[in-house]
């Protein structure tokens, strides 16, 4: 079968198609024949910035039931969203039961291809700090995968959503998303302060500004370092008390998806939140921003491209011209 792997021929690290052998499910697992798969800038920074020659990365997918157990809720020929956390971009690929979920028709593959680690992201972030009417949510990295869902999800609690941004350009479609309001740059949302919740996915000197607007016993939820700025600075006391005094109670935490789904505490499955998620697609409740969409031998442009942040939303790439 064909695959991606990381190339280091010549100068830099590409990304290829190359022949692999095709897996084997294992009890626990399930085969499927992908359809179409989806990028995440982590997967592709740590793709192109440190991966071995012939590394196979890809965590997002969406396709077809080859072969499942026979106690299994999924049958050959179901359509499925999975996430494995190496080796999703290929033509076949294992996948654990347990991070499977099944689409409904109504749901394309492209669509389906987003879910998994941004859909996952925002919604598990989402329950760190009960939220609904009444409540001031933040959302950083507004345009990018998890910030989109993030958005959407928040505005359905009832939530006040602020999304972050630093192009105007981008206003009427985040309010278009549900953000009940926009900031653009960093006075606009210290003039919007305190928020309830924070998902904060730029790091670096926004992170350090963003643990500031907390309200008391807020918790700011780091998904992301899209930024790439190593360095955060913060003024504690405003962490701890707030500009008003006395706050207390706030919270810095730091989501990692792999760690999070291992954690006994959870509240739902992967496959549960997957599933709830691809219902909302087909309800129309939530929708997919797909900023390109392209064939899977793509892959290395549409890689650089997203990190490039040449477009809005999820890069998709599609297996045998399906979607």
């Amino acid at each position: 079968m064909r695959a991606v792997i990381v190339s280091k021929a010549g100068a830099g690290s590409r990304l290829v198609l190359a022949e692999r052998p095709a897996p084997e499910a294992d009890a626990n697992e399930a085969l499927v024949r992908v359809r179409a798969i989806s990028l995440n800038n982590g997967e592709v920074r740590g793709a192109l910035n440190g991966a071995a020659d012939g590394d196979r990365p890809g965590w997002d997918l969406a396709g077809v039931i080859e072969a499942a157990p026979e106690d299994s809720v999924f049958r050959a020929g179901d359509r499925v969203v999975g996430l494995v956390w190496s080796g999703a971009w290929a033509e076949r690929v294992a996948v654990p039961l347990d991070r499977l979920a099944k689409i409904p028709d109504e749901v394309s593959f492209a669509a389906a291809a987003t879910l998994p680690v941004a859909g996952l992201t925002a919604a598990i972030a989402l329950r760190k700090k009960p939220i609904g009417p009444g409540s001031r949510v933040l959302v950083t990295a507004a345009t990018g995968g998890v910030g989109v869902y993030a958005i959407q999800l928040a505005a359905a609690t009832g939530a006040h959503v602020t999304a972050f941004t630093r192009d105007v350009s981008q206003t009427d479609f985040l309010r278009g998303l549900g953000a009940s309001a926009v900031a653009v740059g960093v006075e606009a949302a210290q003039a919007a302060e305190p928020f309830d919740l924070i998902l904060e996915g730029v790091a670096g000197a926004l992170l350090g500004e963003a643990l500031m607007w907390l309200a008391p016993r807020g918790v700011c939820v780091l998904f992301g370092d899209a930024s790439e700025d190593k360095l955060t600075t913060f003024d504690a006391s405003r962490f701890r008390l707030g500009s008003g005094g006395a706050f207390g109670g706030t919270v810095l935490y730091g989501f990692f998806l792999i760690e999070e789904l291992t954690r006994s505490d959870r509240l739902a499955s992967a496959s549960d939140l997957l599933a709830d998620l691809a219902g909302r697609l087909a309800s129309g409740s939530l929708r997919p921003v797909i900023g390109w969409t392209g064939p899977w031998h793509d892959v290395d442009t549409t890689a650089k491209a997203l990190l490039r942040r040449e477009f809005v939303g999820k890069a998709v790439l599609l297996l045998d011209d399906q979607s």
